[in-house]
Formats: structure tokens, C-alpha cells, sequence
């Protein structure tokens, strides 16, 4: 009953909010774009695998955009997006990376991730008419640990 009670406690969760995926076990119909995460997700590990943390995030991005495309994964990196208010064209602003123009992958490689980094990814989202987006932080002992779905 407790499980039962907690799943539907979580789906009215997602129902009102955004939701770190990596915690929970969706199955593809609730987690979109899964397939996809994963390959990106499996990339960045095999980048942290070689390198290492420590690093500077540019360094990790140049690493990250070589192994799609030895994996064959199309993506844009440092793509200006347009930011409007109310119908107005306020500025621009850069993401770190698009796949497939679907996913935003937001690159971190700090000690801690902080909150508004999420509400950042979740901004480009919205900008962007996306639902799904990684934030990836490269500076953890374990990359599993930096890392962070969300979906709109």
C-alpha cells in the first residue's frame, strides 16, 4: 500500500512539475526520449571514463561532441537561441549542445550543482519548445552521481 501510495503521490508530482528522471523508473511511455538520453548519457560516460574529473568544462564538451560523432549522433553545440518577452525579441543566449534537436545538454564542471542550474536548463526548454533536457555535471568521482534528467 505504501508503494502504491508513494506512486501516485509522485505521479500528481510530475503532473504539476518538472522531475529529475534519474531517480525514478519510468517506463518509455512516461519517460520520453529515453532511447535517446541513454546514448547520450553513455557517451558522456565513456568521456568521463578517459578523462577524468578535474577538468574544464570546454574541455569535456570538445571531448563529448567527438565521441557522437564517432557514434554517429548529429548535434549543434554553442547554438544561440532566442529569448522572447511577451512577443518581443529580448536577446539571445547559448546553450551548450543540442542532439538530434531534441534534447538540450547542458555541460557543468563545478564542485556542486546548484538548483539554478536546473531552473536554467528548464528555461531553455521552454525557449526552445523542448521537453527533454540533461544537465551534466563531469566534475563527480562517479558520473552517475552528476547527473540530471528533466523534462517539461
Amino acid at each position: 500500500m505504501c508503494s502504491v501510495f508513494m506512486f501516485s503521490l509522485c505521479s500528481l508530482w510530475l503532473s504539476l512539475t518538472f522531475v529529475s528522471c534519474s531517480m525514478f523508473n519510468f517506463d518509455t511511455t512516461e519517460f520520453p526520449l529515453k532511447e535517446e538520453t541513454e546514448r547520450i548519457i553513455s557517451c558522456a560516460i565513456e568521456v568521463h571514463s578517459v578523462l577524468g574529473p578535474g577538468l574544464l568544462e570546454g574541455l569535456y564538451e570538445e571531448a563529448l561532441i567527438h565521441e557522437f560523432g564517432l557514434r554517429g549522433i548529429k548535434c549543434e553545440r554553442q547554438k544561440d537561441i532566442v529569448l522572447n518577452y511577451k512577443g518581443k525579441v529580448v536577446g539571445t543566449h547559448r546553450i551548450d549542445v543540442i542532439v538530434e534537436d531534441m534534447i538540450i545538454v547542458e555541460l557543468k564542471a563545478v564542485e556542486a550543482m546548484h538548483k539554478i542550474y536546473e531552473a536554467q536548463l528548464l528555461t531553455y526548454l521552454r525557449a526552445m519548445d523542448k521537453r527533454v533536457g540533461l544537465l551534466i555535471n563531469f566534475n563527480t568521482t562517479k558520473l552517475k552521481d552528476g547527473i540530471k534528467r528533466l523534462i517539461l
